[in-house]
């Protein structure tokens, strides 16, 4: 089922051509679960260039993936606070409620009702092969709900039911695209006749350096190893202060030898701009706190802005439901007119 990685590269490289043609011929979705604050590792590897995307030209839908919260936990937590949080991080960041759509899954019923047919078009030991899956499962200690198991599917609806043909992902994130091309065949082929009602998504894929937490270890909320967006400067000095670097003298970057180093570094680097070799060499023979005070500067000075106005947008969460509401509205209409286009193909318009 899975493509390589070589055919995923190429159509990556193929679609992010296309996009520098002719970007409003192209359609994104991306998201988020509502599970708490975002964090640097969102805003470095995603939340820019969904911004970028954006302001290129490409239509743009922004997902709170609400029922995903209860994936792998027992219960939804802090949502209402979480979601609105979100919110005032996307309109911090740069996402335009007139250009992008803003929504939430448990808004969208004819998107979770395509849950149904999708679920037809797999079989069980491919949902269970996905490594989120395996990962997910793993890490909550818990049986396999079967909200988990058919996770991948839940995805493939998100980018199905808006017919997105872009979606900016790590190479971690690749199989749930090649899930969502495989039941977008599927359909066309056993239910519409051949007809192209759904197109298969590519992804985009993000090469750049994975950002780590502060441990060493992924960047997790659920971990407590992050540097939340929202984050006073003095909050931020105290999570990097606690940083794991090593016990060796000189800085210098050698991500395979280093990689608590060179972690940092890569913080640096993508808030100043400045390569992260450029930035060792900089440092030098200095120790592990110069280099901590670097990745504070840098981190503060290149979240100023944004941290100025995610506080003028949380202050209005009247605002942020607005944003919320029109963006559902208009993901809700668009999802019954793909519903409505999935019934005729079913023969199920009655």
């Amino acid at each position: 089922m899975i493509t390589t990685i070589d055919a995923a590269l190429s159509r990556s490289h193929d679609v992010e051509n296309a996009i520098a043609v002719s970007p409003g011929s192209h359609r994104m979705l991306t998201g988020d679960r509502p599970t708490g604050d975002l964090h640097i590792g969102h805003y470095l590897s995603s939340l820019r260039n969904r911004v970028a995307l954006q302001d290129q030209g490409v239509e743009s839908f922004v997902l709170i993936a609400d029922y995903q919260v209860i994936t792998d936990r027992e219960s939804v937590g802090r949502i209402q606070d979480n979601t609105l949080s979100l919110v005032a991080d996307y309109l911090a960041a740069g996402i335009d409620p007139e250009k992008s759509t803003v929504f939430a899954h448990s808004a969208v019923p004819s998107l979770n009702q395509l849950m149904l047919p999708f679920l037809s078009l797999v079989t069980q030991s491919e949902l269970q092969r996905n490594p989120t899956v395996k990962d997910e499962l793993r890490a909550s200690g818990r049986p396999l709900s079967g909200l988990l198991l058919t996770y991948p599917v839940h995805q493939a609806a998100d980018l199905l039911f808006c017919k997105a043909n872009v979606v900016p992902v790590g190479r971690d994130q690749l199989p749930h695209i090649e899930q969502a091309r495989v039941i977008a065949r599927r359909f066309n082929t056993r239910f519409a006749g051949g007809r192209s009602v759904f197109p298969e998504p590519v992804a985009l894929i993000n090469d750049q350096q994975l950002i780590l937490g502060v441990d060493g270890h992924k960047m997790s909320k659920t971990r407590g190893n992050v540097i939340r967006l929202g984050a006073t400067e003095d909050e931020t000095a105290a999570v990097i202060r606690k940083a794991r670097t090593d016990s060796e003298a000189g800085i210098t970057y050698e991500p395979e030898r280093r990689p608590e180093v060179a972690n940092l570094l890569n913080i640096a680097s993508g808030f100043s701009g400045i390569a992260p070799q450029d930035l060792a060499d900089s440092l030098g023979s200095a120790g592990g706190k110069a280099l901590k005070d670097a990745v504070t500067e840098a981190v503060n000075e290149g979240l100023r802005d944004h941290r100025a106005q995610r506080a003028r947008f949380a202050g209005d969460p009247a605002y942020l439901r607005e944003v919320l509401q029109e963006g559902n509205s208009r993901a809700a209409a668009l999802g019954d007119r793909t519903l409505a286009e999935v019934r005729h193909a079913m023969g199920m318009s009655y």
